[in-house]
């Protein structure tokens, strides 16, 4: 899908390209991606770059083009191992050209034009419009990371009733995600600070700059705290596992202690020897008593001993 923005004094859908305006490209077809590369000359090899979800965050000059890309956090919307990750977003410009192509439809773009068209004003020039696409993508990854807290709690109070797998297994998803974008935030800091040399900067960029800075360093730092406590609280509930299970295993082995001693006195009993009992009455209920007086002292010693 293709959209045209006029961004004098805020932001306007318009039917046809024109000058200085922002064209949008959101999961383009690969006929879609070939048009536009021959429409404005565009580098081939840039949107293969884009659409590779895996891409890290960079800058390139090419031909007079300017080549961006950008990491911003997606929520995907069916079941899948990592629910939260990251995908590039291309920032494409050339002289009166502006380009944002994403192989993906994410909140944060839908998001993105929706606040500018209530905020009015619309972008001084290309170098604003990247900066805000950068603040935007930090605001993002916080909002992302509430929901991720939110799914951190839930699964706590839930594992403070019954531990399972299925549990740890979710809890794993939500590290996956952090670690998509941990390394995500730390690729766009980098891009950050290379764009600073490389693009024209006025004073209102600076002043930008500086909301991107606490942004960024805000989402980078809550997410490598949720990262710490998510570990944590894995390695706890699997320490509580493991002491489980050996509670449950010395509780076994006790029990096989104490019913080994009646086997064995009954196997003596019952051997074809000689034993002095075999004509006594008395013979069967001796050996049942002599059992129940040795296993109901072992139980008495392992209970001592806390082994029960």
């Amino acid at each position: 899908m293709k959209r045209f923005w006029n961004t004098n004094n805020g932001i306007r859908s318009i039917e046809e390209w024109e000058p200085n305006c922002w064209i949008q490209v959101t999961c383009p077809s690969e006929e879609e991606s070939m048009q536009l590369e021959r429409q404005y000359q565009i580098p081939d090899y840039f949107f293969s770059d884009i659409s590779d979800a895996d891409e890290r965050a960079r800058y390139e000059f090419d031909e007079g083009w300017q080549l961006i890309i950008l990491r911003i956090p997606y929520m995907k919307e069916v079941r899948s191992r990592t629910p939260y990750t990251t995908v590039p977003l291309g920032i494409i410009h050339k002289g009166d050209i502006t380009i944002t192509v994403c192989y993906f439809e994410t909140d944060m773009m839908i998001d993105f034009v929706s606040y500018q068209q209530r905020r009015g004003e619309g972008f001084t020039d290309y170098v604003d419009m990247v900066f805000r696409l950068f603040l935007s993508s930090s605001v993002w990854y916080l909002k992302r990371l509430k929901q991720i807290s939110f799914l951190l709690d839930r699964a706590k109070r839930s594992m403070d009733h019954n531990i399972n797998n299925t549990s740890l297994v979710n809890l794993s998803r939500l590290q996956d995600s952090l670690t998509y974008f941990i390394t995500s935030i730390r690729g766009n800091e980098t891009l950050l600070q290379k764009l600073k040399f490389k693009l024209p900067i006025d004073e209102l960029d600076a002043d930008l700059i500086e909301d991107v800075n606490i942004e960024i360093s805000q989402a980078r730092e809550t997410a490598s705290i949720y990262s710490e406590i998510l570990e944590s609280t894995m390695d706890t509930y699997t320490s509580i596992i493991n002491n489980n299970m050996n509670t449950v295993m010395r509780t076994l082995t006790s029990f096989s202690i104490i019913l080994m001693f009646p086997t064995l006195i009954s196997s003596l009993f019952g051997m074809n020897l000689i034993n002095g009992m075999e004509a006594s009455t008395w013979g069967f209920p001796v050996a049942i008593i002599l059992s129940l007086f040795v296993s109901l002292g072992s139980w008495w010693i392992l209970r001592l001993k806390n082994l029960l």
